[in-house]
């Protein structure tokens, strides 16, 4: 074998494989399908699950995706993220750069509770023999739901998608919950999400938030918990867009955390420097 051809031979072994999109001169095919049949028929929420899950949606499992992004669209400037977009806006920085900063604040205490509510619940209901037309009362969903409360209250632990820090009852929990419904969807993964709510109201008054509901709605459509961060950005995206903007509008030089005198200093003064 030449140089050259073991050069070749390296080429073709590191060449970069994918499922997802395939392009050619005046041509591309995305999951096996030409995308301008795709720009025609598919809606956006469609589109994503399409990418993500390797094929097409049914009807109803498109419409309950599209409501699901819907529900993150945005929390107007309480969430950390939003904050920090609208401080990157405010100092001159360009749009990418402040939706940038805004999608990097998404962490384990903000908008990580969508991918512990799908491993939590989809370890759950996996470990049981339940048919898809199970009853919301099943038996094993609801002893289930005892053990996962019993264990976090014993335990002084918060249950991932449940209670919020401004909502007693998060609007759009409860709207999402009728909606699976009314559609005829209402999986195994939401059926103990709601029977956790239910024991939880009568112990703690505590109800699910979006971030639970939307877990449970996830995974009963069939997505990995790795997805879960995924969705919920894409999601954001148009409210970070918006709050980013919205802040250039603003006439102030920049927008500051916090002024000198809410700085309270519990450093050392006055050591004596010694070379």
């Amino acid at each position: 074998m030449t140089s050259e051809d073991s050069n070749n031979s390296n080429i073709s072994k590191h060449k970069l494989k994918t499922t997802i999109t395939k392009v050619e001169p005046d041509k591309i095919i995305t999951r096996g399908y030409n995308q301008e049949e795709l720009i025609e028929n598919l809606s956006f929420a469609e589109m994503i699950y399409l990418i993500l899950r390797g094929k097409l949606p049914k009807k109803e499992e498109g419409e309950i995706l599209n409501h699901i992004l819907v529900s993150f669209c945005d929390h107007g400037v309480t969430p950390p993220s939003t904050q920090t977009a609208r401080i990157i806006a405010s100092s001159g920085s360009p749009l990418n750069n402040a939706v940038g900063g805004g999608l990097l604040s998404f962490g384990y205490h903000h908008a990580g509770a969508i991918e512990k509510v799908m491993v939590l619940f989809q370890n759950a209901i996996k470990s049981l023999y339940i048919s898809g037309d199970s009853e919301l009362d099943d038996p094993q969903i609801t002893d289930k739901a005892l053990d996962i409360v019993y264990a976090g209250l014993s335990r002084g632990q918060k249950i991932p998608g449940f209670g919020h820090r401004y909502h007693k009852r998060d609007p759009r929990a409860r709207k999402l919950v009728d909606l699976v419904i009314d559609k005829g969807h209402l999986g195994p993964h939401t059926k103990l999400a709601i029977s956790i709510e239910h024991l939880l109201i009568e112990k703690k008054g505590i109800y699910l938030n979006v971030d639970g509901i939307n877990g449970a709605i996830l995974s009963d459509l069939g997505f990995n918990p790795k997805f879960g961060l995924g969705l919920f950005m894409i999601g954001r995206l148009p409210g970070l867009i918006a709050h980013s903007y919205e802040e250039t509008m603003d006439d102030e030089e920049f927008r500051r955390f916090c002024d000198i005198d809410d700085i309270n200093y519990e450093g050392f003064e006055n050591i004596t420097f010694k070379k």
